[in-house]
């Protein structure tokens, strides 16, 4: 690939009275103050938690075909902002009866189920309950943990993340990194395809990479999910969380010990029946409703019918009303952050195009919905594009922007994966910054947010943005002080807008992310996946 061009000296084409001629693009005018003013907003009390299909959607696409409308950018459906995701909201009772073995865990507080079924409730009584390991059937791997496994009828007891987390020693799976194995919807969907009734997850802290609260209030409440096709893949009957200690004294009832177990399904495939069986009853209900997305584009000259692709979700988890005290879960950072971003890096294009610098392939930014329950919206655009996948030639998302001020560094979340990072590695250094994998790659960052709706289909996606490396000591001793004030904040109710913010590096990443859409926009580079990646043989690097 060639060199990118350092930033502000691309060139492209404009109008002038002599007619087609090259000049020197302006730079971009980021305007701090507008895009704090729309993280604000999007996250103040009267949006209600962005939830889907509430009234805080109702305001929160209002907003945004307002800002992109005016900031000079087109309606992609057929001059609407907006793709109706057919979605239905499940919601399981917390009156649950639960016996495990012989306990009865307490709802929200040890275990979390619920049933994404259009039924009137769950009454499973005497299904025995079988250790599965990590849940894992993986033949590039050579693991299966369903191996002589006949689960009609029975429940899936399964680990968290993948055997490469608990012996990254081992060469097993992708070490420390997670892999797509280790994410729960993949564990819930493969039991689903071994005919299991149901699966319930062990939470531990460390390799799931969040508290027991996250679960607690992310999995609580309704939820949602698109709604399937006839021919859609088998789906167990109930699913959830249970708390580590919870399973402990569950498997130490059965006279064996989860920690031998974890360490050994860690070495090899494994499963082993308990010996114990769960009741598990609890009402269930369906509601049915149209969520959106909201698309917007800004038509490119003669590649138009290629697309540069901006994602962030305008979606958060809602309100709780039987909480005490705050109710509202804003999501300022996660993602009103992003949205605003996004929106923002929109307007920079859309007033160069106004000004006659036009760019050969189209831009279009997608504010997806449903990401929190499971990257609903980027599923369904993915499965439903406006425009054909197969022209989609990169994916730049924007998740919880970086609060706590200018880094030395430019965090590639899964970095190795494709071409597009070379890229974003250019811009970023033409900033004095280093590109460089994320911290905690055992998080499996890679595949928590909505670009990984578009690499399953091959299509260079990526989801970057901070650092780790402040810019300077003040710079330092304020991000530790904010952590400090924002730890726990992460799908809480804290996650509230604050006004002492420092903003310089969610700006400085906007420009990133502006510089890389401008090169992609104007060259005829058609970006791809590494040999080492997953997704290489999808849409294989050139």
């Amino acid at each position: 690939m060639k060199p990118l061009l350092p930033l502000g000296l691309l060139l492209l084409t404009s109008c002038s009275q002599g007619g087609m001629v090259s000049q020197k693009v302006p730079e971009p005018d980021f305007n701090e103050a507008r895009f704090r003013n729309d993280i604000k907003v999007l996250s103040s009390d009267a949006f209600e938690g962005r939830a889907p299909t509430t009234q805080g959607e109702t305001l929160t696409l209002d907003y945004l075909t307002t800002a992109f409308k005016a900031a000079g950018l087109k309606g992609a459906n057929n001059g609407s902002f907006l793709q109706s995701v057919p979605m239905v909201t499940y919601t399981a009772s917390e009156q649950q009866s639960i016996r495990l073995g012989s306990l009865h865990p307490a709802y929200s507080k040890d275990i979390v189920l619920g049933s994404r079924h259009n039924n009137q409730g769950i009454d499973i009584k005497d299904a025995p309950l079988v250790f599965v390991g990590y849940g894992i059937k993986a033949p590039e791997y050579g693991w299966d943990d369903y191996a002589g496994l006949d689960m009609n009828g029975k429940i899936a007891v399964i680990l968290v993340n993948d055997p490469g987390f608990a012996l990254p020693e081992s060469g097993k799976f992708k070490g420390k990194a997670m892999t797509y194995y280790g994410r729960w919807d993949y564990k819930f969907a493969e039991a689903g395809r071994q005919g299991a009734l149901g699966a319930i997850i062990i939470h531990d802290t460390a390799p799931a990479s969040y508290p027991w609260s996250v679960v607690e209030n992310s999995w609580t409440g309704p939820q949602q999910d698109l709604v399937s096709s006839p021919d859609a893949a088998p789906r167990v009957q109930v699913e959830g969380w249970m708390q580590l200690e919870t399973a402990k004294a569950l498997f130490a009832e059965a006279n064996l010990s989860l920690d031998i177990l974890s360490k050994a399904a860690a070495q090899h495939s494994l499963n082993q029946p308990l010996g114990k069986s769960a009741d598990i009853a609890f009402a269930n209900s369906a509601s049915f409703s149209d969520s959106h997305n909201l698309v917007a584009t800004l038509p490119g000259t003669d590649k138009a019918d290629e697309h540069i692709l901006f994602t962030a979700h305008w979606d958060h988890i809602g309100k709780d009303d039987s909480r005490e005290g705050d109710k509202i879960y804003n999501g300022a950072l996660d993602n009103a952050s992003g949205v605003a971003g996004i929106l923002e890096i929109a307007r920079q294009f859309a007033a160069l195009d106004a000004m006659g610098f036009k760019n050969r392939r189209s831009l279009t930014f997608i504010a997806t919905t449903g990401e929190e329950q499971g990257l609903l919206g980027s599923r369904y655009y993915a499965a439903h594009p406006l425009f054909p996948i197969d022209n989609s030639i990169a994916v730049l998302n924007l998740d919880s922007t970086n609060v706590y001020g200018r880094t030395k560094d430019f965090t590639i979340v899964g970095k190795g994966q494709s071409q597009l990072e070379d890229y974003l590695t250019s811009a970023a250094k033409a900033q004095g910054r280093e590109a460089v994998p994320e911290k905690n790659p055992a998080s499996g960052g890679f595949f928590r947010s909505d670009h990984f709706s578009f690499a399953k289909l091959g299509v260079p996606a990526v989801f970057a943005g901070g650092g780790s490396i402040p810019v300077d000591e003040a710079t330092a001793a304020y991000k530790q002080e904010m952590q400090a004030k924002m730890k726990g904040c992460y799908h809480n109710v804290c996650d509230e807008y604050r006004a002492e913010w420092d903003l310089s590096g969610a700006l400085e990443d906007m420009a990133v992310f502006y510089e890389v859409a401008r090169e992609l926009a104007n060259n005829e580079h058609r970006p791809g996946y590494y040999q080492r990646s997953e997704f290489y043989p999808l849409r294989p690097a050139n």
